[in-house]
């Protein structure tokens, strides 16, 4: 059975997430341009990340970084999402236990994304999905070197130990292990994050916003 089975419960899209709240998100963008204007960002980044998920035929689940202080209104809500806390640990570590849990709920393809890209798009997300029916990973390569996206049909952990996490060498570090592990890779197109200022900028430069 491929990846891309008539079974949308074999496909798993994972998402780790915060939830939206002042001082808590975007702290390397609010450097640049305040609190409030970076957490107007990350709500529009959210936004993009369940609009082009929305039609995806999968189960979803948002990985939340901590529990809300305040009660989420409806534009911060995760309609048809499963909701989990997110584990303590390194960002491999905590990537890991999200996997488990899909794997050992019967998924035969998972998909992991940040909410920092606003370049991902659907057709993006089926690609990966297809590339699953004949590779083992799948990987969506960043332009700071780390990636936005990393998919697999069966559990790989040496995948997400040993990195430097939040660094230009996570990709490189990823492609590396694959190869020795004998894993046969496919990459997504070269998408940016927004984490900064110089960020935000090419992307509204790109979009005309």
């Amino acid at each position: 059975m491929s990846a891309t089975s008539a079974n949308p419960a074999h496909q798993h899209l994972l998402v780790f997430a915060r939830h939206p709240e002042l001082g808590k998100v975007k702290t390397r963008l609010a450097a640049g341009i305040g609190n409030e204007a970076a957490l107007a960002v990350y709500r529009e980044l959210l936004a993009h990340t369940r609009a082009v998920a929305q039609e995806l035929p999968a189960h979803k689940t948002v990985w939340l970084a901590e529990t809300p202080t305040t009660t989420p209104d409806s534009a911060d809500a995760w309609p048809d999402y499963e909701q989990q806390l997110q584990f303590s640990g390194d960002l491999g570590t905590r990537m890991l236990t999200a996997f488990a849990h899909a794997f050992n709920q019967g998924a035969r393809a998972v998909l992991i994304v940040g909410t920092d890209c606003p370049g991902l798009s659907t057709a993006i997300l089926e690609q990966a999905y297809a590339a699953l029916a004949t590779h083992d990973l799948v990987v969506g390569p960043a332009e700071d070197g780390g990636y936005y996206l990393l998919g697999m049909k069966e559990l790989c952990e040496d995948i997400f130990l040993g990195k430097s996490w939040s660094t230009d060498s996570v990709l490189a570090h990823t492609l590396a292990d694959a190869d020795r592990l004998g894993l046969t890779v496919a990459q997504l197109p070269t998408l940016r994050d927004v984490d900064d200022a110089a960020d935000l900028a090419a992307w509204r430069a790109i979009s005309g916003a």
